[in-house]
């Protein structure tokens, strides 16, 4: 039975192992999203978020198979961008580092992840959603267009200590 709940300090090595694979598929070829072994995301990313309160697991028969940190706070470079939906900040609800470990892909969990995104969103009154990628992950790029979002610019900056990223910036309105 496939389960989204908010992460315990007990899932932080799952994920950290699932941010691992997804760096050495990166790193063998095997997927583009931008990410980088070392700087992000990395089990830190997972932790800060865990203190905020803000991570969350699925889990399919109990293994934890991706995970993804949902809030209000909007990227700096958020501000760059040309939204078609103005909103007060507490009408927004930004999803951040979905991932789903490689050696489960093509199961519809990111698909789910999103949909779980959008509920959660409603159920806390912030019928804006906005999230961003990296401009050569055309997998997520591809995914998030076929579930209705809006790819409203491209913003070149430095992303979580990443430099020269063009982070493409997504927006959808409940």
């Amino acid at each position: 039975m496939i389960q989204t709940r908010k992460a315990e300090e007990k899932d932080i090595q799952a994920i950290a192992e699932i941010y691992s694979r997804i760096h050495t598929a990166e790193e063998n070829g095997e997927a583009v999203i931008g990410w980088q072994r070392g700087i992000y995301p990395e089990r830190e990313t997972a932790e800060a978020a865990l203190k905020r309160d803000d991570l969350f697991v699925m889990t399919d028969d109990g293994v934890i198979v991706g995970a993804v940190i949902l809030n209000r706070l909007q990227v700096d470079v958020y501000e760059q961008g040309a939204w078609e939906y103005p909103a007060d900040p507490e009408q927004v609800m930004v999803m951040h580092t979905l991932v789903v470990d490689p050696q489960r892909k093509g199961k519809g969990y990111g698909s789910r992840f999103v949909q779980f995104y959008e509920e959660y969103a409603l159920q806390n009154g912030s019928p804006y959603l906005r999230m961003d990628t990296n401009e050569r992950n055309t997998v997520a790029r591809a995914l998030y267009h076929k579930l209705g979002y809006k790819e409203i610019g491209v913003v070149p900056c430095v992303f979580n200590g990443l430099a020269g990223v063009n982070l493409v910036l997504l927006e959808k309105k409940l």
